[in-house]
């Protein structure tokens, strides 16, 4: 724990804290979009049942396993020589979730805000739950990346190589989701201000409030620490990029997603996470 403690405050908080100070400052007062809390939690549970999803599949296709889904985890039983290397399969499916959801976002500026902002944090959880596997892993054995390259006998040299790639990775993801950002909780200013990043971060801790109940039972800490550290990474990173990027590149506005349309999914998902999932599904 201490070791993503660092992470967090060396790859998260410390490009946040970066950006906001070149930021302008603005007047303007805390703002919760609501609409943006809802979205940004669906998006991570959507995109984590994804990626394990995509862990149990290469297992139920490889002989002599047998894997079970569950809403917050998966587990198999038997024994295959390429099942340590079969636990990078997740992070690379989320990191394709990610990639089509951008796709999808720059192709989609007709469509609704809510719509827009429901791409935007898809793409974002894609994009972040990915990279930031592939960062901890070049650090920790013990993630699924991690082993996946144990596995593959990756030494020290190339470890650091990959966390490299995944800040690179980080840097990129931000400049297109800043590009991209459809509404988010702007106040309406030319160009994003200290009050973006802000009120960015503001959505992104709440909505880790509503992501913890998708991931119980589980150690509470450990269900509140990884999407605060997705997210906290993330919004680092766009607001870092926000920063830097010409003002005509990165907007801001006042508009704001409708409220009931994501809380219905949300429930509903969390209906099915915990009556269905939480029993778990055999391959």
């Amino acid at each position: 724990m201490t070791t993503l403690v660092w992470l967090l405050l060396a790859i998260g908080l410390a490009p946040l804290a970066a950006g906001a100070a070149r930021l302008p400052t603005s007047p303007a007062r805390l703002r919760l979009d609501p609409g943006s809390i809802l979205l940004c939690a669906l998006a991570f549970n959507l995109t984590f049942f994804w990626q394990e999803l995509w862990l149990v599949i290469p297992k139920a296709m490889t002989p002599g396993l047998h894997p079970m889904l569950y809403h917050n985890d998966h587990d198999w039983t038997g024994h295959a020589a390429n099942v340590e290397l079969l636990q990078g399969t997740g992070a690379l499916a989320t990191l394709a979730s990610g990639l089509i959801f951008t796709a999808a976002l720059t192709s989609a500026r007709r469509a609704s805000v809510t719509w827009r902002l429901f791409l935007f944090w898809m793409a974002f959880q894609g994009l972040f739950q990915s990279l930031t596997q592939l960062a901890i892993g070049a650090m920790l054995p013990g993630n699924d990346v991690g082993r996946a390259l144990a596995y593959l006998q990756v030494g020290p040299t190339g470890r650091w190589m990959l966390f490299g790639v995944s800040l690179v990775g980080m840097a990129v993801a931000g400049g297109l989701l800043a590009r991209l950002w459809p509404c988010g909780p702007g106040q309406g200013e030319d160009r994003p201000t200290r009050a973006f990043a802000r009120d960015t971060v503001a959505v992104a801790v709440a909505a880790v409030v509503l992501i913890v109940p998708f991931r119980l039972p589980r150690d509470l800490m450990e269900a509140a620490f990884i999407p605060l550290f997705v997210n906290l990474v993330g919004v680092g990173w766009l607001t870092l990029v926000a920063a830097f990027a010409p003002g005509d590149q990165v907007r801001t506005s006042g508009e704001r997603a409708v409220v009931v349309g994501p809380a219905i999914a949300l429930v509903a998902t969390l209906l099915v996470f915990q009556l269905v999932l939480r029993r778990g599904i055999a391959f």
